[in-house]
């Protein structure tokens, strides 16, 4: 069975538009205005996109079943279970109280709810992101900031917002390699693109962060912190993606901020602590004020109380042992990364990674099979391709070398290491199962949805729209980046999605294609703070399943307007500064 993609089924191009956007309309209405739990918005989507796909771009309905499945697939193996794994961790610091330890730790820093932020969300959240990615950050740091005190719908929301500069590198650089690969340019330059475009973001984010907590005065009253973080981070981010790889950058940027901050906060400290008006339980009598408000109902406001409850101190090998479990992740991770650990471990693992040639010989390969009646069956036409181009669909089965197998073993022998028992392991990893089925199923279904838009046509549909816009395509550009995550939840899927038609487009116009494909990976990362997945992450870690339309609502204009930074700083380096675009960068060696 074989089909070829139809871009246009109504005739009238606007009205194709509108009805390939309906699963997205669909999927925001249920979630932020109808208050509908994730899961059910994100089956509901599905369906939608199903019943579009056979119905009115007349796909086969068995490969619309089986695109549905193919990404339900993915989503379990490549995302659900690194969130899983990482929030295993979590719990499991939580359990042995480490975490209670680290806390204390962090507090002991500084006591100020605008640095804590700016630690937590910002420098450590980009540091799971590097290592982890895929939503992992918002879960465990969203946890670590309830942990310090924050109320649960400000730990969700200013973890969604700080998620955003770090994303085009996470899991060990997996969207750009994702990008090089489906879009053909070399991922030396596409790194470097992207690493000349998220630098500035990565020094207006920590700004911004503190900004939606309090007001100008006390935001500025902690700018040389603001500075401190932004810069260090952003300038190790621009280094690192230009000049050593597109692997590390995240991980990098975040160690540097982190430590940066923390040595910069030893010697400095704000006039004024800020604390919120829930602080005064654990509080004693100092001048404290400022105030962040949310439509829960209730203020993030700080009212005048004296002093604060100073932290516990631990004494070093303490503090360095409560941490110890999220060393050992990052161990495990950054090993699980490198190409020669995982082609080992395929090897040994995985079935399909053998594959026999026409002349009976035998060599390594791709792991992973065919995904039954969907692989190469359906073909993309121009415009979207410059020739009809068979979609491949191969799944690889690597639940050894995959990054979520790689974090629950550090999850596991960070346990052991802390003296748990296996029976006790075994009762924690049951507990959180249990408190993320939900949102794993929510995952599970975003990817099912994500994947029968990508093989019906629905996002090259979207996409073609974009291309309209004329000179305005660079901004705009952007856009269809920040609509891939909204719609996927992964800024790697949208790369997968968008980087052929984002080259071919850009070309058509006249613009650098290593510009636009960029644009798309940096324009994506402002899409991930509301994409379902990463909001049902954020509730079922920080235990508020049902606030998700709640904190869709609060997030929404904040990814909009930075979405819209980034997409100035595109049409910038296209009519402004086109000689700022890398071409033919190589990676140090």
């Amino acid at each position: 069975m074989s089909w070829t993609q139809v871009y246009d089924p109504a005739g009238i191009w606007w009205v194709s538009t509108l009805i390939a956007a309906l699963p997205i309309l669909v999927l925001f209405t249920l979630l932020a205005g109808l208050k509908v739990k994730p899961h059910w918005c994100a089956i509901a989507a599905a369906f939608t996109a199903v019943l579009l796909a056979t119905l009115v771009f007349k796909m086969p309905a068995l490969l619309a079943a089986s695109a549905f499945a193919y990404g339900v697939a993915y989503g379990i193996l490549k995302i659900a279970w690194i969130v899983l794994a990482a929030v295993y961790l979590y719990d499991i610091s939580v359990e042995t109280g480490q975490f209670e330890i680290m806390k204390e730790s962090i507090a002991g820093i500084t006591p100020d709810r605008r640095l804590q932020v700016l630690l937590v969300a910002f420098c450590f959240g980009a540091f799971i992101e590097g290592a982890a990615g895929f939503g992992a950050p918002v879960a465990i740091a969203g946890a670590f900031m309830i942990g310090l005190g924050f109320r649960p719908f400000h730990a969700a929301a200013l973890n969604l917002i700080a998620n955003t500069a770090p994303v085009a590198w996470g899991a060990i650089g997996t969207p750009v390699h994702a990008l090089a690969a489906v879009s053909g340019l070399p991922e030396s330059d596409l790194s470097a693109m992207i690493g000349r475009i998220l630098p500035f973001t990565a020094v207006i984010v920590p700004f911004w962060l503190v900004r939606t907590m309090v007001s100008w005065s006390e935001t500025l009253e902690v700018l040389p912190a603001i500075l401190v973080v932004g810069i260090s981070f952003a300038a190790t981010q621009y280094v690192w993606s230009n000049y050593r790889d597109s692997n590390l950058v995240d991980i990098m940027a975040g160690v540097v901020s982190i430590l940066c901050t923390i040595i910069f906060l030893h010697f400095w400290k704000p006039k004024k602590i800020w604390r919120f008006d829930y602080d005064r339980e654990r509080a004693k009598p100092a001048a404290v004020e400022g105030k962040l408000a949310d439509d829960m109902g209730g203020e993030w406001k700080a009212k005048e109380f004296d002093g604060y409850v100073a932290p516990r101190k631990y004494p070093a090998g303490t503090v360095a042992k409560a941490w110890m479990p999220f060393a050992v992740l990052s161990l495990f991770v950054l090993t699980w990364g490198l190409p020669s650990v995982k082609l080992a471990i395929n090897k040994a693992t995985t079935p399909a990674f053998i594959v026999v040639q026409a002349d009976g010989k035998v060599r390594p390969g791709a792991p992973g099979w065919n995904w039954p009646y969907l692989h190469n069956a359906i073909t993309r036409a121009a415009p979207v391709v410059t020739k009809p181009t068979p979609e491949a669909a191969r799944y690889d089965f690597n639940w050894l070398s995959a990054t979520g197998s790689g974090c629950f073993l550090a999850a596991i022998v960070s346990g052991l290491l802390l003296g748990v028992s296996p029976l006790r392991l075994m009762k924690i990893f049951w507990r959180t199962l249990v408190r993320m089925r939900l949102a794993m199923i929510a995952i599970s279904f975003m990817l099912g949805l994500g994947y029968v838009t990508r093989y019906s046509g629905l996002d090259a549909v979207l996409g073609l729209a974009f291309t309209r816009t004329g000179w305005l395509y660079p901004f705009f550009g952007t856009f269809l980046g920040w609509l891939g995550v909204a719609l996927t939840g992964s800024d790697t899927s949208s790369n997968a999605l968008f980087g052929s038609l984002q080259r071919i487009t850009s070309q058509q116009l006249g613009i650098d294609p290593i510009l636009m494909c960029a644009a798309n990976s940096a324009g994506g990362v402002m899409g991930k703070m509301v994409d379902a997945q990463s909001i049902t992450i954020a509730t079922s870690a920080t235990e508020q399943v049902g606030n998700e339309g709640i904190i869709f609502r609060f997030v929404f204009w904040h990814s909009i307007a930075l979405g819209s930074i980034v997409g100035v700083i595109v049409m910038l380096y296209a009519y402004v500064f086109p000689h700022f675009v890398p071409h033919g960068l190589t990676f140090v060696k």
